[in-house]
């Protein structure tokens, strides 16, 4: 049995397999063929952080697999009231064939995991977003962009920007990370990366400087500059994040073909323009729509490791 709970767990071959799942089971959908691999079966939806896309495709692609989806806010289950995260571990996985868990603390989910019985999916901490990259990567080879890629992602050194030094030092591609100054990715996961990138032959560099990381890029990504839990900040960070907008003037220096990525919510005219977001919305309205069949692979994946 396996769980999803970062990037780190998966070698490169797995994280591959997982994405052509993902593109086959999309390939029939559009075809009007469904595959009931997970039929009967049931996964557990807790959500401590609300979301849009994470509930919606999780949802929808259970549906779709055969199965049947529970929503579970802390407000629902005693996890929120004070029960122990291992109880409530025991208990959901002893119901339920499946759990996606999407919350604050990583190591709540880690813990979660090492209680329960079935497969635990990171739906999203505030360390990592894996299940995003997953779309993200199928994105990219949808639209022929491979492991020689130039990724430069631009703005807070967050979840999203841990999750794609995961995904970049396992897949061996080049990734520019520039960040303003006091928003660094964690040094932590910043030196796992660099030694699995011995391995992967990944190029990782972070800089302060987003005109010097973007530069000559064929990939172009960012994410909001205050996420859920930082509000209070928002302000502040509209501040220190000057000159890290996504613009017109930003997107010249990159590649003249280069795809831009937004894993949503966006925020106009503070991360990325209106401009670039609507003349990029094609590749980034499908990166959305990849969360679903991402996901579908990831889970069909999961299943399987259970039976081999």
């Amino acid at each position: 049995m396996r769980h999803f709970l970062t990037l780190k767990d998966f070698t490169k071959e797995e994280i591959l397999e997982i994405i052509d799942i993902g593109l086959e089971i999309k390939k029939d959908l559009k075809a009007g063929i469904y595959k009931d691999e997970l039929k009967k079966q049931t996964l557990a939806m807790i959500f401590e952080k609300s979301s849009t896309r994470t509930r919606v495709s999780f949802e929808t692609g259970m549906f779709q697999l055969g199965g049947h989806a529970l929503f579970l806010s802390n407000r629902d289950i005693h996890l929120g009231r004070g029960e122990p995260v291992k109880d409530t571990a025991r208990v959901i996985s002893s119901m339920c064939d499946m759990v996606m868990i999407r919350t604050f603390a990583h190591s709540m989910i880690e813990e979660f995991a090492r209680f329960s019985k079935v497969p635990v999916i990171n739906g999203l901490t505030d360390s990592y977003h894996p299940v995003q990259l997953l779309a993200d990567y199928m994105t990219m080879v949808e639209y022929g962009v491979n492991e020689n890629a130039v990724v430069a992602y631009i703005g807070d050194g967050n979840n999203m920007t841990h999750s794609w030094m995961m995904l970049a030092s396992k897949l061996g591609f080049e990734l520019r990370i520039a960040t303003p100054k006091g928003y660094e990715v964690d040094s932590k996961v910043l030196e796992d990366a660099l030694k699995l990138s011995k391995t992967s032959g990944a190029v990782i560099t972070v800089t302060n400087d987003p005109k010097e990381a973007i530069h000559g890029a064929s990939v172009v990504t960012t994410d909001t500059w205050a996420s859920m839990g930082q509000e209070d900040e928002k302000e502040q960070r509209i501040k220190d994040f000057k000159g890290f907008i996504v613009d017109d003037l930003m997107m010249c220096l990159a590649k003249k073909d280069a795809r831009f990525l937004h894993c949503l919510p966006a925020y106009r005219e503070q991360e990325v323009s209106e401009s670039v977001l609507e003349s990029h919305s094609e590749i980034v309205f499908n990166e959305a729509e990849n969360r679903l069949h991402a996901q579908k692979g990831l889970m069909v994946w999961l299943d399987r490791q259970r039976n081999v």
